[in-house]
């Protein structure tokens, strides 16, 4: 098996991270690389992995290959490798359905109330003050 490539054009150095996006967490997550190839991740070599940089208001999640001091315990690589990996399912997953704020009382036949000057929702039409 030949091994995998840097992603980055112009550069045919030897993977050693794979970079993961989780889009709806605006979370970049660069880890020990994947032993397996996916298709929304990328393989990245040792100079482009330090030198990653993300969008304004992205945080990046910075997974060690080796076992790391976190709280003044040891965690494995196993716990870390399990974290990008359900980062990575979340990512491909897709977007979460938007979450909805409590229900209005219910009306006089027992469904929602609807607000006054328009049907329910994050838009309404407001009436005039005349």
């Amino acid at each position: 098996m030949k091994p995998r490539r840097c992603s980055r054009s112009a550069c045919s150095a030897a993977a050693v991270a794979t970079l993961t996006y989780a889009y709806a967490e605006s979370t970049a997550v660069l880890g020990p690389l994947s032993p397996y190839v996916e298709p929304h991740s990328y393989d990245l070599c040792g100079p482009h992995a330090d030198r990653l940089t993300v969008p304004l208001g992205w945080a990046v999640v910075r997974l060690e290959a080796e076992a790391s001091r976190e709280g003044g315990r040891e965690v494995a690589g196993d716990d870390l490798e399990a974290l990008a990996d359900a980062v990575r399912e979340a990512s491909r997953r897709g977007p979460e359905a938007p979450r909805r704020g409590p229900e209005p009382p219910p009306g006089p036949q027992g469904g929602p109330q609807a607000p006054p000057g328009g049907r329910r929702g994050h838009l309404r039409a407001v009436p005039s003050p005349s």
